[in-house]
């Protein structure tokens, strides 16, 4: 037994210095990951580091870049909605009025008309000159060929009184289109009108110098919004408000049949401009009148791009008068920085259009007409007009480029 213990005692393990192994060992793996996990965390902050500045240097703000088409009145002559009467269905097909040019309304990313007639319903009978009442699909041919904003403030937007009004609006609602200048209601006139075109938040507003001598009703002062400087100036702060990028208005002013824009036009742009807005398109003359991009010096000292164009002229008429069935579709190209929110206007062009009227009891009556194109495809032998209409054509464009291309000084 003694000897059995004695040897139970030489093979007992040596608890202490186990003891103190596992320690040491156990402070030389702490070290080695303490050391480790130091440096994989250095090594991610530098990694960090180094995308940060990568993405300081070489992410660039990136600019948004969009395209405005405007035409100009959308009007609706008796001898307009006769001609695209189809009596088979008892309907109108406006649609062969504006063929030639819909490619160029369609393409741009949002495109502004002025409605100068009503939709006052069938019922009320259909009108022309001078208290104008259209067939609605006159509104669905607009809408096909790609507007999608119409300023309704001019001076025929009381033709039907307050029920042509709100109904009009009511049409427009329901083929979807975007509008501005007339209202149903109070709330209605103070919601300022704000779409997002590609990025850029653009508010819209309209104003008529009046409504031909139609009295607006006095419990309805709202229907109308009527050139009134402190009218104008409360809705655009109201649009300031909202953040937007840029304003637009709609100017229904000038003397009619004038190809040059008066002192009180000039005067009234230049207020604007000052007051905020960006750009101004112009309606009421049924002629064209010039247009220009200027620098406006703000209050604060800073400065922006304005443009104006004075008149943009007759879209669809039947006026026949020098200069009536003149017109153009114009185009603005805009950048908003995206370094500072900055609105550029960066180029303007326009294509010329001539509203040609072929007469009493021809088929498609009425064809707004592409000049250029039309005179290039005569001069290619590709067009079947004839040598006084190419001549009719050529005149007309001439026309069209000696009143845009005049000094407004």
């Amino acid at each position: 037994m003694d000897e059995y213990y004695t040897k139970r005692r030489r093979r007992k393990p040596n608890y202490p210095s186990i003891i103190v192994f596992l320690i040491i060992l156990g402070l030389i793996i702490g070290c080695i990951s303490f050391i480790f996990s130091n440096k994989s965390e250095k090594n991610s902050k530098d990694n960090l580091n180094v995308g940060d500045s990568k993405t300081s240097e070489t992410v660039a703000f990136e600019d948004t870049t969009i395209h405005l088409t405007a035409i100009g009145d959308i009007m609706c002559h008796g001898p307009n909605y006769k001609a695209a009467y189809i009596s088979s269905s008892d309907s109108y097909d406006f649609s062969p009025f504006f063929k030639n040019i819909s490619n160029y309304t369609s393409k741009a990313d949002l495109t502004i008309g002025n409605l100068e007639t009503t939709f006052a319903g069938k019922d009320r009978g259909y009108s022309g000159y001078p208290t104008f009442n259209s067939p609605s699909e006159l509104g669905q041919a607009i809408k096909d060929i790609g507007v999608d904003v119409l300023g309704t403030a001019n001076n025929h937007c009381m033709d039907k009184g307050y029920s042509g009004l709100a109904s009009t609006l009511d049409v427009l609602d329901e083929m979807g289109f975007s509008h501005m200048g007339t209202s149903r209601s109070v709330d209605e006139q103070n919601t300022i009108l704000v779409k997002d075109v590609n990025g850029i938040n653009i508010a819209f507003l309209a104003f008529t110098y009046g409504t031909n001598g139609i009295s607006i009703p006095k419990d309805k002062s709202f229907c109308v919004n009527l050139i009134d400087r402190d009218l104008i100036v409360k809705q655009l702060e109201s649009a300031k408000r909202l953040k937007v990028d840029m304003i637009c208005v709609n100017m229904h002013w000038g003397i009619e049949y004038q190809t040059s824009p008066n002192s009180t036009q000039k005067e009234l742009a230049d207020f604007l401009f000052k007051n905020g807005v960006d750009i101004i398109f112009g309606s009421h003359p049924h002629v064209l009148q010039p247009m220009e991009k200027r620098t406006v010096t703000l209050d604060d000292g800073s400065t922006k791009d304005g443009f104006v164009i004075y008149s943009l002229g007759n879209f669809i008429s039947n006026q026949s008068d020098v200069n009536t069935q003149d017109t153009i579709i114009l185009n603005l190209q805009v950048t908003k920085s995206g370094k500072d929110g900055k609105i550029s206007i960066d180029s303007f062009d326009y294509i010329p259009v001539y509203c040609y009227n072929k007469g009493t009891g021809v088929q498609n009556r009425y064809e707004l007409i592409d000049l250029k194109k039309s005179i290039s495809d005569y001069e290619n032998g590709v067009s079947s007009i004839s040598s006084s209409l190419y001549n009719t054509f050529k005149s007309e464009l001439q026309r069209i480029e000696k009143i845009m291309n005049s000094n407004l000084n």
